[in-house]
């Protein structure tokens, strides 16, 4: 380990050099190269200098145990920088870990009603919500690409994206059934009802990941309803793509412009067609997945949200918080921070 990280080191003090020489400085598409390979080398080598300035302070107490005077307060200082190391030992193998290259995307997702009727509409704007909250809470925007909304407030397709750094690393554990039990607002006798919601979670693709013959879409255009406003509704403004090839469909009506609800509906499109390709050559690799963390396909049911009792349960890490209200209103961070540290754990196996 300790060898790989100098070796890290090596590269990023070359690329230090590299960016003062004038031939590279002249030369923007280079330079600009040479930044993003040091951005991205920076927190390894940064928690690298760390670790060996703690080594160097551990060895350094070390030959004060000799001293009487000193013996006792280096014997406590001994035992923290121990610990110290430690703990930044195991940051350092946690980033030798391979990382997944969408993490830094922004993140598509899509809410749809499962079983259950209305009450699973319901709860799907609740996870819409939910997940708007949290985008609050970290600074997100969303942008909304498409919602179709029941008679009672439900949902039958939200389609949306939260654009930020890191997006997508946050938010791509939540993809599969969400489940929930509680007493229907449409339910006269107190009867605790079951029902789920989808929720699908997609990076968005630059135009370059995933390339798309024009040829292979047909493109519908209609006269938008419901969510959008007055004025969306009176032009045919909305759009629907659809990819021969594979059949799959993306709809598009929130903006009022024609052209820039074919750019988002074609920007889903191209994410729904990268993740299907990643999920059939991975399929044998997903099949060794399940039963661990989960694969994150959308047929599981990877969590329950209990009103009654209060509580909220992950099935993938056995985890129960009893803080429904919190998480319901965006607090999703200690869930997904156990989510990730579970899933670190599972690739360093």
């Amino acid at each position: 380990m300790i060898e790989q990280f100098e070796q890290i080191k090596g590269r990023y003090d070359e690329l230090v050099v590299a960016s003062a020489q004038p031939d590279i400085i002249a030369d923007a598409e280079k330079l600009q190269a040479i930044f993003k390979e040091m951005s991205e080398l920076d927190e390894k080598v940064h928690a690298f200098e760390q670790y060996q300035a703690l080594s160097q302070e551990l060895e350094d107490v070390k030959e004060l145990l000799d001293d009487p005077l000193l013996q006792e307060e280096a014997e406590q200082e001994l035992v923290r920088l121990q610990g110290a190391l430690e703990e930044q030992e195991t940051l350092l193998k946690d980033m030798l870990i391979p990382q997944d290259p969408n993490d830094r995307r922004n993140v598509i997702i899509e809410v749809r009603p499962g079983a259950g009727g209305d009450e699973a509409g319901l709860f799907g704007n609740l996870l819409v919500r939910m997940y708007t909250r949290y985008a609050e809470r970290r600074g997100y925007t969303v942008e909304w690409i498409s919602l179709s909304e029941t008679e009672l407030g439900g949902v039958k397709e939200a389609v949306f994206m939260l654009k930020g750094a890191g997006a997508f690393s946050r938010m791509k554990y939540e993809s599969g059934v969400h489940r929930v039990q509680r007493v229907p607002t449409t339910e006269t006798q107190g009867r605790i009802h079951t029902s789920t919601a989808t929720v699908a979670v997609l990076p968005e693709m630059d135009d370059v990941d995933a390339s798309i013959d024009l040829k292979d879409v047909r493109v519908d255009v209609y006269r938008a309803s419901g969510h959008g406003g007055q004025h969306v509704n009176t032009t045919d403004s909305a759009v629907r793509l659809t990819h021969i090839p594979t059949g799959l469909v993306v709809t598009c009506q929130n903006e009022k412009s024609q052209l820039k609800n074919k750019e988002k509906a074609m920007k889903v499109l191209q994410s729904r067609l990268l993740a299907q390709l990643e999920s059939d050559r991975d399929a044998a690799y997903a099949d060794e997945r399940k039963g661990q963390l989960g694969s994150g396909d959308r047929s599981e049911r990877i969590r329950t949200y209990n009103f009654p009792q209060g509580r909220v349960t992950d099935h993938r890490i056995n985890l129960t918080l009893y803080a429904i209200n919190n998480i319901m209103d965006g607090d999703l961070d200690e869930l997904i921070d156990a989510l990730a540290i579970a899933a670190r754990q599972q690739a360093g196996q």
